[in-house]
């Protein structure tokens, strides 16, 4: 039987709240197994851009990322916000390394091709994208990567990619070498069945019950393409894909996304 390893995703809220993220990660360094962290980079972002005099702009809910973006996202995401998870888990006993999908060349993008709407300097992840080996190593030599949602091309170029993606891409990456859970941390106890209701948490949800869901509305807007990306990661060989409170990843309260 291969080893577990868990994978958790944090944004949102989380990352901007410095006391909620320190709660989070005091939490994360009570898991015992190997685990992996990636993480967004909350509104810091959006608001180190207007102080700087340039207007943040987004596309249902991707952020356009042009030269003087990037520079600026680069630095909060890979600089001050990946270093000050490493630091808090650091602090909780978790021998953590921050990385950038550039360094030890672990995940590569390619610029996202221009259609519809042109996001600049964003990457989109395949399913070569991922080196496997260096990640493997690490785990095996206690460390937990950490890592932002900046990749790069191979040829020199930085790029913003969405750390769902990311955390989604590592898990299927990785499942063929462990038992992987994929864990989508954010603000609610895990999906409702009514979003007026915090106590009305689906403890599961299967492919078919996941399309009932969403044909009668009860799963909408931002859930959808989440839990699109989850169950997709199911199909290529993810263990199972976990909704949960970021302050509550050690109580049994959560949805468990199941293949079956």
């Amino acid at each position: 039987m291969s080893e577990v390893l868990k994978i958790f995703k944090i944004g949102g809220g989380i990352i901007d709240d410095t006391a909620q993220l320190s709660q989070f990660l005091t939490e994360l360094a009570r898991v015992p197994e190997r685990k992996i962290v990636v993480h967004g980079g909350g509104k810091g972002a959006s608001q180190m851009l207007q102080n700087l005099g340039i207007e943040p702009q987004m596309v249902q809910g991707r952020r356009i990322t042009d030269a003087a973006t990037l520079d600026i996202v680069t630095m909060f995401y890979a600089g001050k916000t990946n270093k000050q998870v490493v630091a808090l888990l650091q602090q909780n006993g978790v021998n953590a390394l921050g990385l950038s999908g550039a360094d030890g060349n672990v995940i590569r993008a390619t610029k996202r091709p221009v259609k519809d709407v042109d996001y600049g300097f964003v990457g989109d992840i395949d399913e070569h994208s991922v080196e496997t080996g260096l990640l493997q190593n690490l785990l095996r030599a206690g460390l937990t990567p950490v890592f932002c949602a900046i990749t790069h091309d191979g040829q020199g170029q930085l790029l913003n990619t969405n750390a769902d993606t990311i955390a989604s891409s590592l898990a299927r990456a990785l499942a063929p070498f462990y038992q992987v859970e994929l864990h989508f941390c954010f603000e609610k106890d895990g999906v409702l069945a009514d979003v007026n209701d915090e106590n009305s948490v689906i403890a599961q949800i299967t492919p078919g019950q996941y399309q009932s869901l969403k044909a009668s509305g009860v799963i909408a807007a931002g859930m959808v393409p989440k839990l699109d990306n989850a169950f997709a990661a199911l199909e290529a060989g993810v263990e199972r894909v976990v909704i949960e409170n970021a302050l509550k990843i050690n109580e049994p309260v959560k949805t468990i996304l199941c293949r079956s």
